[in-house]
């Protein structure tokens, strides 16, 4: 049995899932963003201790399937930017249309709708918070962060990221409070 969480986007997220189920005594096999595969059979009283103690935490069990949907998506594309050693080598949309396997079409309307936001947009802000945190760890200079995150140059990542910051990636990195959101917050 799957059991979908809502907010679920960092290995923190996951730890503290693991730790609730644990207490609770439930067994599970793998913990993965957003998910969680129950093995064998969870009381509706244990599911409840379970969601209560989500919600603590700052997450919640789903049982929408739209909403469940629209928290794969973002997983996703959490996953794919920032937990990926290389972001994949096909479109965007033909990545989360394969993965969830659904029209692209449909995926995107129902995000829009629930979400007030574009797909692409979720995925630009998403790249702009790894470049943040490649500029502030000094990890990669610009070249290599716009080839890495798929740029088609140096001039479109300053260009994208000047756009969402309001700051040159350059002037950024000069900061000394530097922030970058929590993937919670985004």
């Amino acid at each position: 049995m799957k059991l979908y969480i809502k907010y679920m986007v960092s290995i923190r997220c996951k730890m503290v899932v693991k730790s609730e189920l644990d207490k609770l005594g439930i067994l599970y096999g793998t913990v993965d963003l957003g998910q969680v595969d129950v093995l064998g059979l969870i009381t509706q009283e244990q599911k409840d201790q379970f969601a209560a103690a989500l919600l603590k935490s700052g997450l919640e069990l789903m049982d929408d399937k739209k909403a469940m949907l629209i928290e794969k998506i973002k997983n996703i594309i959490v996953e794919m930017i920032h937990y990926e050693e290389e972001l994949p080598k096909i479109k965007n949309s033909d990545y989360i249309s394969e993965k969830l396997n659904h029209d692209y079409t449909y995926l995107a309307n129902l995000f829009s709708e629930a979400t007030g936001t574009t797909i692409e947009q979720f995925i630009l802000h998403h790249k702009i918070e790894r470049v943040k945190e490649y500029l502030i760890y000094d990890e990669l200079n610009l070249t290599e962060i716009a080839w890495k995150l798929h740029y088609s140059s140096v001039a479109h990542l300053s260009n994208q990221f000047k756009k969402i910051t309001g700051l040159t990636p350059t002037f950024f990195k000069s900061l000394k409070s530097k922030k970058r959101l929590p993937l919670e917050n985004m």
